[in-house]
């Protein structure tokens, strides 16, 4: 069987749209067409039904993913294995990491930046996305890791392992009333947070704590930037949580300070991949950076 018709097939699976498949894999539309129905043709089954929408995966075409996506790790293994047995030393691929917004700005650039000098070979790409989205692509495919910070994982197709831990910091304008100042949660809770979007472990749990206050109404906004939630706090609108490294140069500058509210744990950060799929010698190299320089 063409294993460029399984990879245009696992491509329109994750992507749900001949356009967007036919972008990732440099083809034109029409193409990605014709290879579908080709395979369609050759297995004896329609694997997609053709909506409005998109494509959508029928029942076959969800069982036969997994199928297709174990034949196209073998095709990567045995050309690894080729590469290695040749005295091929250099490492190269691209690698697809997602992460939250604040890993993204503020830790893995470095390994990005560490890696063009050690393996220039390898092209990584960032995606910022949260760990609901981030699971979602780590089981379509998307990714080849993610890191979420999340204090456990526990998902059966998922494997996980905690690489370091970041403090976070409740949050204010210098101006604000508890800049620099002790707050218990009486204090806390008549203020106006900002704070990450849903789905996000560390928001989510004060989000939690603040409503369960007896006669606690805090006024809460979630939004899907950090950089939105920083800005509110910076212009004296309210208080937020966030981990200390997305606002080491906010706070070294000024433009915001540190409430010395309740205690929060460090949440972790957790370098996730999918159980089941071949880790590529790239994917490995990066995770290993990932591993050094985020948990160092």
């Amino acid at each position: 069987m063409d294993t460029r018709l399984l990879r245009t097939f696992t491509a329109l699976a994750k992507t749900g749209s001949f356009t967007a498949a036919a972008a990732e894999l440099h083809l034109a539309q029409s193409t990605v067409t014709v290879q579908i129905r080709s395979l369609e043709r050759e297995l004896g089954t329609r694997l997609f039904d053709r909506l409005p929408t998109g494509a959508l995966l029928t029942s076959t075409g969800r069982r036969l993913l997994e199928e297709a996506e174990a034949m196209l790790d073998a095709e990567a293994r045995l050309r690894a294995a080729a590469t290695a047995g040749n005295g091929g030393g250099t490492v190269e691929g691209q690698v697809t990491v997602g992460a939250g917004e604040s890993l993204c700005s503020s830790r893995l650039p470095g390994v990005i930046a560490s890696l063009r000098r050690t393996h220039p070979g390898i092209d990584v790409h960032l995606r910022a996305v949260g760990s609901a989205a981030a699971v979602e692509g780590l089981r379509q495919g998307r990714f080849d890791m993610v890191l979420l910070l999340e204090p456990e994982v526990n998902l059966a197709d998922l494997a996980a392992r905690p690489i370091a831990r970041e403090p976070l910091v409740y949050l204010a304008s210098p101006d604000h009333p508890l800049a620099g100042r002790e707050a218990g949660w009486d204090e806390l809770a008549g203020e106006s947070f900002f704070v990450h979007e849903e789905g996000c472990s560390y928001s989510d749990h004060l989000v939690r704590t603040l409503l369960a206050l007896p006669g606690a109404r805090p006024r809460l906004t979630r939004f899907g930037s950090i950089e939105a939630a920083r800005s509110c706090v910076a212009a004296g609108l309210g208080l937020t949580l966030l981990p200390r490294a997305t606002v080491d140069r906010q706070l070294r500058d000024g433009v915001l300070a540190v409430v010395r509210g309740p205690e929060v744990p460090p949440v972790p950060v957790q370098l996730t991949r999918h159980r089941r799929r071949w880790v590529a010698p790239a994917a490995r190299v990066v995770a290993d950076e990932i591993a050094r320089l985020v948990g160092g």
